[in-house]
């Protein structure tokens, strides 16, 4: 039994070393995006990967715009971080995100493919 946790741990530890800190996956109708990242979310700079299918096939030529927002509340002021993601590769799209302060933060994804219509995505995050 001790041999089993000792070789259950160890196979944790290994498949820990090739995973995501931080996955999500989000969709509207049409497209699908999941976000990832090698490390865990933070207050500060993030970077985010996003895998954008839509209709089923990766995205490879679009415009992806993320805006992350935290409401305003009493005694304290609406919060926005805008950046447009980078294309790198197979339909996925790289963008550094800020998170000012730790709460749920709200996360709106636009695409705008070369044809077709614009899609909105949301979601949100809790740091």
């Amino acid at each position: 039994m001790k041999l089993f946790g000792l070789l259950f741990s160890a196979v944790l530890a290994v498949a820990s070393l090739y995973g995501a800190a931080f996955e999500k996956e989000a969709a509207s109708r049409t497209a699908k995006v999941v976000l990832s990242a090698e490390k865990p979310l933070v207050v500060g700079n993030n970077v985010i990967d996003l895998a954008v299918t839509h209709q089923g096939v990766a995205l490879q030529d679009a415009e992806v715009l993320i805006k992350a927002f935290m409401p305003a509340m009493p005694g304290m002021p609406y919060m926005e971080s805008k950046i447009e993601a980078t294309r790198i590769g197979k339909g996925v799209y790289e963008a550094e995100l800020n998170f000012s302060m730790g709460g749920t933060w709200q996360i709106h994804i636009f695409i705008t493919p070369k044809e077709g219509k614009k899609v909105r995505i949301k979601t949100s995050v809790n740091l």
